[in-house]
């Protein structure tokens, strides 16, 4: 089942704040639906959201509105993410080719991320099992599978693909505060493919580290600046501290929409910062999102290359 899939003239995605309790759908019919959709997170991850971004734009032209006002209200549904603006962006630049062309390049798009993300979870896999012996016992935060993709995964994909080597030994999951993306979702992906792990609270995410359960951090991003900077789920950051000092691999797993060439460092990403009410207290600063500098990053594996040492330009 696709995480978000084009029919019948409409969007069709997984409702992901209902998971892992239930597994439905939604058939989004507007831009407005699909703004909501992804403000509460119905639909998230970086992949997804850059395919949400270029259907969306497609949607708005299959309903005959004014594509260039929605594509600007969808572009600023979420700030910190690049792969939406991407989305919106690409379809966008065809527009004067007429509805058919837009539907199709947003179909296309659609298509080449299943591809993409497949071969970075193969690069991922092979670069790791060169460097380390298997099986690898990894740790990874918030989703960056499949649920967060079209129908691959990104840090998860890299899992699936040891999995399907026999090369995984145990993934130890941080349940990924205030939403619980790695205890609702990425544990759900985990237990459908059959791997073996475990749910960590996020303050002990370091101390699975330094005890050396794990061999290797892998984690998504939602943007990577031009100097090597990964923008990705609150509570990254101290991992890759502690991968540092433990002296394991940090990994970030993206694809190449996710590098973000015109963003000089991560100081110049702006944070989403989101509702206290879903810490649960009024007065919450709920930063959606944190900053690893670069140096803290062992490697960055997309679909196209292996980058570690040097900027991304």
């Amino acid at each position: 089942m696709r995480t978000i899939d084009w029919g019948n003239g409409r969007i069709i995605a997984i409702e992901q704040t209902l998971l892992p309790g239930e597994l439905t759908t939604l058939e989004i019919d507007t831009v407005d639906q699909l703004i909501d959709a992804i403000g509460r997170l119905a639909i998230r991850g970086a992949p997804a959201l850059g395919v949400a971004g270029a259907l969306g734009v497609a949607l708005a032209a299959v309903r005959g509105g004014d594509v260039r006002a929605e594509a600007l209200r969808l572009r600023a549904a979420r700030p910190t993410a690049v792969n939406l603006a991407w989305g919106v962006d690409r379809v966008l630049a065809v527009a004067d080719q007429g509805v058919d062309a837009m539907v199709a390049l947003a179909v296309e798009i659609l298509e080449d991320d299943v591809r993409r993300n497949r071969d970075l979870g193969l690069r991922g896999a092979k670069w790791l099992l060169e460097r380390l012996d298997g099986p690898v016992n990894v740790q990874t935060h918030c989703n960056a599978g499949a649920l967060a993709c079209v129908e691959w995964g990104t840090a998860l994909g890299v899992v699936r693909a040891l999995h399907e080597a026999g090369s995984l030994g145990h993934v130890y999951v941080d349940e990924t505060r205030p939403l619980l993306q790695g205890a609702r979702l990425t544990a759900w992906e985990l237990a459908q493919l059959g791997v073996e792990h475990t749910v960590v609270v996020d303050s002990a995410g370091p101390s699975v580290i330094a005890r050396g359960l794990a061999d290797v951090v892998i984690v998504g991003a939602d943007r990577i600046a031009a100097n090597g900077d990964v923008v990705n789920k609150i509570g990254t950051y101290p991992l890759a501290l502690a991968a540092a000092r433990a002296g394991i691999p940090f990994v970030v797993a993206a694809p190449e929409s996710t590098v973000d060439l015109a963003t000089s460092t991560g100081a110049d990403v702006e944070i989403e910062i989101r509702s206290p009410a879903e810490v649960g207290v009024p007065n919450a600063l709920n930063y959606a999102f944190d900053v690893t500098p670069a140096d803290l990053v062992t490697a960055i594996i997309t679909d196209e290359r292996v980058v570690h040492g040097k900027p991304l330009g």
